[in-house]
């Protein structure tokens, strides 16, 4: 039974905030649907109080009010579990505990700080150490440093500075060690940037990311002869990238025969608290100092991070801050506590050996699995797996190539790194969308460059990542490697038709995981830079519109928001039944066909603006002649009416009609004698793309047909057979009269169709005044 209720009211409010919090089934408001809105503007603070559910109800809408839909950091919340609301009851527990008399929180603070860092202490395995609990995972390594300094200048609370100028310390690290991790001690410990040595990794044997220990040998060495101090080794167990572990045996000898400080960081240092741990990450338990983070292997939010460490003189911890007297400081480990307690020594491991298991799980399918290069230190036991798609230059299709051997080496060969990072870029970012629980992310390294990283042990248990999940994954990636084979090989075989193709301009992009890059190149005798590069803008716009409208399972975009290049057509993944020729044959078509009706536009709008022009000045000569004609007399308003009643004055309409086919100013006077409108010349066909490829029912553009022999003969036999139906439903053979009758009539039908097709004609009438004069009518034909 709960003897305090400040205990017990605060573990109910805790429960109704996280509920409150956790409801992501809210509906959201219309005003929530904006970026911006008036809750995200800072303003005064209200004059009267607000309640409880008001206030998270706010810290709600901070959380997911932008979030249009359901994001990791969402997940990660539905995912905390009983053992993060402990840790998150530790911090209310310790502003709780805080206010207690002084004797009372030193007693408990001391059993807390004590019991936490005994079971860390027996949990992974190192004897006889003490604990600093920090925020920052770097804050630990700092302490470190600054224990060292104090441990090796004996002067150095009374001279500072001045000690470390006589005989400058140095501290190593290796190249495969989180970025800007030297530089940050540096800038906290007041030193300069020549007292931070990287070491590089191996070139030769061994791990690539393993430090190079003869190399280090040879740098302290050299150091020493300088006058220099050896101050400590940062190594890893379980490298940031690719999860590897130094040889830390070897290092640990090498750090007591020039009395350095080793200090052990990584993900790898979890599986310390497995029965089974390799001989490399067992050596971790002998070195001088290791830095845990176990909120993200247990899942646990906001629990602080844990440097074990070995030292004798308490008097030198206290002077490097690693332990405080002040009471309150020690109560940064009380999340911590009760998380450790929830879930118990059983708990604990069988969350790290889960990760562990999803990791072999992974490994063990990747290797059955064409094409996937992977990176691991120990198959038998690696927490982390390193994946990348490669295919070899010598297993590609090498009949496209053997044409091309005696020639030139072609490009894409010495770009290969290149092309392989975009594509492992795009294969991670696919597989962390299709199976987010899995957590997969994408990671740069030296060597191997851009790589798929599985780390479950700092995902897993945030995440909750299952069995399933990863034979999701499994699959979601056998589905990729078909689609990045395909990709990789006919890429060559679209810049070679595209540089064949005149119209077409192949752009090289190494950073577009696709098919490639393709410009239709606009030519122009416009010395007006602006106005090419817009209609060069304009037509591939077009162009554009034009693709995605086709029937098929190709992506065609302007490209990546950034970086990309202008005026370009990107192409996307494609599959191995893609016939390259039909596409480019069909982009350089459909591109022709829109300069083609561009520059026809152009023309006619010239064309018309000069007849209308012509027009105006042919009817304002025809209104002259007719005042001649008539005489002045018909010009005067009452005297020209009498006259005209008398002797009315009969003359035919005269006007002018614009031919737009033939682009000339014609009569009007046949049209108002016959009473209908001259033929004129047959209008030019519509300029389209030659492409008229007959596919079948349901086939989608730009799909090769993939048939084999028989299914070739079969279908030459259906074939065979239409053809004979056809002969047989051909009409009985004629004699010759009837079949010149037959053809007279064909050709009547021919020229009524062409009157049917007569272009629109603009019909000007001379009674109008000469500015207003032009007029376009729209006629029927007639016959």
């Amino acid at each position: 039974k709960m003897v305090d209720p400040t205990l017990a009211e605060m573990g109910k409010n805790l429960n109704e905030a996280m509920k409150m919090l956790e409801d992501n089934q809210r509906k959201v408001e219309e005003e929530n649907e904006k970026k911006y809105t008036r809750k995200d503007i800072p303003g005064p603070l209200q004059g009267s109080g607000q309640d409880m559910v008001s206030i998270l109800q706010l810290v709600q809408n901070l959380m997911h009010g932008e979030e249009e839909e359901e994001t990791s950091q969402s997940y990660r919340l539905q995912n905390v579990g009983e053992q993060g609301h402990m840790a998150l009851l530790g911090h209310s527990l310790a502003a709780y505990i805080s206010v207690l008399d002084r004797e009372r929180l030193r007693k408990l603070t001391t059993r807390i700080l004590s019991d936490t860092t005994l079971w860390l202490c027996r949990l992974f395995r190192y004897e006889n150490g003490s604990a600093y609990y920090h925020e920052d995972d770097r804050e630990g390594l700092l302490r470190i440093c600054r224990l060292v300094i104090h441990t090796r200048y004996e002067d150095y609370p009374l001279e500072g500075f001045n000690v470390l100028y006589t005989k400058q310390p140095v501290i190593y690290i290796s190249s495969a060690a989180r970025a800007g991790l030297g530089q940050a001690l540096c800038n906290q410990l007041g030193l300069p940037l020549s007292c931070m040595c990287r070491v590089p990794c191996n070139t030769m044997f061994g791990s690539q990311h393993q430090m190079d220990v003869a190399l280090l040998d040879r740098l302290i060495k050299d150091d020493v002869e300088f006058g220099k101090l050896p101050l400590l080794l940062v190594a890893n167990a379980g490298t940031p990238g690719a999860g590897h572990t130094d040889k830390l045996g070897r290092l640990k000898e090498l750090c007591e025969q020039y009395k350095m400080w080793l200090h052990v960081e990584g993900v790898n240092l979890a599986t310390l608290a497995l029965g089974y741990v390799s001989s490399s990450v067992l050596a971790a338990t002998k070195c001088d100092s290791m830095t845990l983070t176990l909120g993200s292997w247990l899942g646990l939010p906001a629990v602080p991070a844990v440097t074990l460490y070995r030292h004798e003189d308490p008097s030198l911890s206290l002077a490097a801050g690693l332990t405080s007297s002040q009471p309150v400081e020690k109560l940064r480990a009380l999340p911590l506590w009760l998380s450790l307690q929830y879930l118990g020594h059983d708990g604990i491991v069988e969350r790290i050996k889960h990760a562990s298991q999803l990791s072999q799980r992974l490994l063990e399918n990747l290797k059955n699995l064409d094409f996937i290069k992977t990176s691991v230190e120990d198959e038998l036991s690696s927490p982390v797996v390193v994946f990348k798609f490669f295919q070899e230059y010598s297993k590609r299709d090498q009949t496209s190539h053997a044409a091309q051997a005696s020639t030139i080496q072609h490009p894409i060969i010495s770009n290969e790194g290149h092309i392989y990072d975009t594509f492992n870029q795009w294969l991670g970012e696919q597989l962390a969308q299709l199976v987010p629980a899995s957590g997969v992310d994408v990671v740069e390294l030296e060597d191997e460059g851009t790589c798929v990283r599985f780390s479950p042990l700092m995902t897993s248990a945030v995440l909750g990542t299952e069995i399933q999940d990863i034979d999701h994954l499994v699959d979601c990636l056998k589905m990729k490697i078909p689609v990045l084979t395909s990709t990789l090989q006919l890429r060559e075989e679209f810049e070679q038709e595209v540089r064949r193709t005149v119209s077409l301009l192949y752009i090289e992009d190494l950073g577009w995981p696709g098919l490639g890059v393709v410009r239709y190149n606009y030519h122009s005798d416009e010395k007006n830079d602006d106005k090419q590069e817009k209609e060069l803008e304009k037509i591939n716009t077009e162009l554009l519109k034009k693709l995605n409208e086709l029937e098929s399972d190709l992506t065609f975009s302007l490209g990546p928001e950034f970086g990309g290049q202008k005026n370009c057509v990107y192409i996307g993944m494609v599959t191995e039944d893609l016939d390259v020729s039909e596409l480019v044959e069909t982009i350089a078509a459909t591109g022709r066909e829109i300069e083609e009706n561009s520059r026809l536009l152009e023309n006619m709008t010239e064309v018309v603006r000069k007849g209308i022009q012509e027009a105006q000045l042919q009817l304002q000569k025809a209104n002259e002649e007719r005042l001649l004609e008539e005489g002045l007399l018909r010009q005067i308003p009452v005297v020209g009416s009498v006259l005209n009643w008398f002797s009315p004055f009969q003359a035919s309409p005269k006007g002018r009609t614009f031919n737009l086919t033939a682009g000339s100013l014609e009569s009007t006077e046949s049209t108002y004698v016959s009473k209908a409108q001259g033929t004129g010349s047959t209008p030019p066909p519509t300029p389209t793309s030659s492409l008229a490829k007959q596919r079948l029912p349901g086939q989608k553009a730009f799909k090769r047909s993939l048939r084999s022999s028989d299914g070739f003969s079969e279908t030459s036999s259906i074939s065979h057979c239409d053809d004979l139906d056809k002969l047989d439903q051909r009409p009985p053979d004629l004699s010759p009269g009837q079949e010149q009758g037959a053809l007279e009539v064909e050709r009547a039908e021919e020229q009524k169709e062409a009157v049917q097709a007569k272009t629109d004609t603009e019909d000007i009438h001379s009674d109008q005044s000469p500015p207003d004069c032009t007029k376009a009518e729209d006629q029927a034909s007639q016959r």
